[in-house]
């Protein structure tokens, strides 16, 4: 007798020996497919591509409020020195940072 095995991808969880075992005395297998229903909108493939560029545009958010952020931190420091040194000279230039006041 020759052997065969299942053709092809239709039960592979079939056991090998209930297999061989029915086909050697040709009783018949029963195989029991769930057919998934599949009617509805498939919500995970709409959902994940939007909560990546909800996600994406969020990070887009936080990266541009954080360089503001640093950006107006860095004008007032920058200001705050200028108005503590007064005129910087380097070798007879003197570059005045500030307007005075009066």
């Amino acid at each position: 007798m020759r052997h065969r095995e299942p053709p092809g991808h239709l039960a592979p969880h079939i056991p090998a020996d209930a297999y061989r075992r029915a086909e050697a005395t040709g009783e018949r297998v029963v195989i029991v497919v769930q057919a998934a229903d599949h009617n509805g909108v498939p919500w995970r493939r709409i959902l994940v591509p939007f909560a990546i560029a909800g996600a994406v545009a969020a990070g887009g958010w936080g990266l541009v409020a954080a360089i503001c952020f640093l950006l107006d931190a860095a004008a007032h420091t920058a200001a705050v020195i200028a108005g503590a040194a007064g005129p910087i000279g380097i070798g007879g230039l003197t570059l005045k940072l500030t307007r005075s006041k009066h």
